[in-house]
């Protein structure tokens, strides 16, 4: 009877741990794919900014520096994705690809500034059509890192917390790093009003 008990118990011991690594490995995979639904938004983002800054280089003749930055921020961004795209878990290629988003998105934003001074530039269609295109991306990419946090924050609580960090401990499953915000401090303070 002892025995048939102590097999009970290791049976049942074996199913929770079977069980708890089956549910790190779904977390851990929906992760990947909530990352992988950002890779397309950006993929779709580095392929509409060479349209754009072809668009923009026949007003902006004077601008070639700024236009060349997006160009190479659009470039080291593209090398980041691919890196990260490889192995989402690797902390420091999702910490690079913030950084180079961040770039990008502040030589865009300058680019786009500097447009403004271009009145035939922003009634331009082609530059209309590709500015909608880029703001829907922007606006997709902006939900899809969203999904990517929430489940990455899923997948952390859960190897972190007791049992789940037993197996996670025992069979190699590291936390995820989040993308963060990739504003400088100056971005991030209110903004004053003066009427």
């Amino acid at each position: 009877m002892t025995l048939i008990i102590v097999l009970a118990v290791v049976v049942l011991i074996g199913f929770w741990v079977v069980g708890a690594y089956n549910r790190l490995v779904s977390l851990r995979n929906r992760f990947k794919n909530s990352f992988a639904q950002i890779d397309v938004q950006l993929k779709r983002r580095y392929d509409l900014i060479p349209n754009l800054v072809e668009v923009a280089k026949g007003y902006m003749k004077h601008e070639r520096e700024t236009l060349e930055a997006v160009i190479a921020a659009r470039n080291q961004a593209v090398s980041a994705s691919s890196k990260a795209g490889l192995d989402p878990a690797d902390a420091a290629s999702v910490q690079q690809l913030s950084a180079a988003e961040g770039t990008l998105t502040a030589s865009l934003g300058k680019m786009f500034a500097l447009s403004e001074s271009y009145p035939d530039l922003k009634a331009n269609e082609n530059m209309i059509q590709l500015t909608e295109e880029l703001t829907s991306t922007e606006n997709k990419i902006a939900f899809a890192r969203q999904a990517y946090n929430d489940s990455v924050m899923q997948y952390n609580t859960s190897i972190e917390q007791f049992p789940g960090s037993l197996i996670a401990n025992n069979f190699g499953f590291k936390a995820a790093e989040l993308l963060q915000a990739t504003e400088s401090e100056q971005e991030r303070k209110a903004v004053k009003v003066a009427f």
